[in-house]
């Protein structure tokens, strides 16, 4: 099973629709909320070289944010990544 790593915030609809869609495919993932942890925030802008939320992972690949997670569903290229 793939690792799923998701960096997101507490008030934040693009991350609920990207977590909604993970747990839609039935996949774990780790959830890192970057609201309340400053260390995982820096973390997250070293690895994506982005600051905004959510911001994925898949086996340490960078996919990027919500709608990049939707496009790569909607091109048939996301369950590859996630098993």
């Amino acid at each position: 099973m793939a690792k799923i790593e998701v960096y997101s915030a507490t008030y934040c609809p693009y991350c609920d629709r990207a977590k909604a869609l993970l747990k839609k495919k039935g996949v774990e993932f780790i959830e890192y909320i970057v609201d309340v942890d400053a260390p995982k925030r820096d973390e997250m802008e070293q690895r994506s070289q982005r600051r905004t939320i959510p911001q994925i992972f898949i086996n340490d690949q960078h996919i990027g944010g919500c709608d990049d997670l939707y496009a790569l569903e909607r091109a048939g290229k996301l369950d590859p990544l996630l098993v």
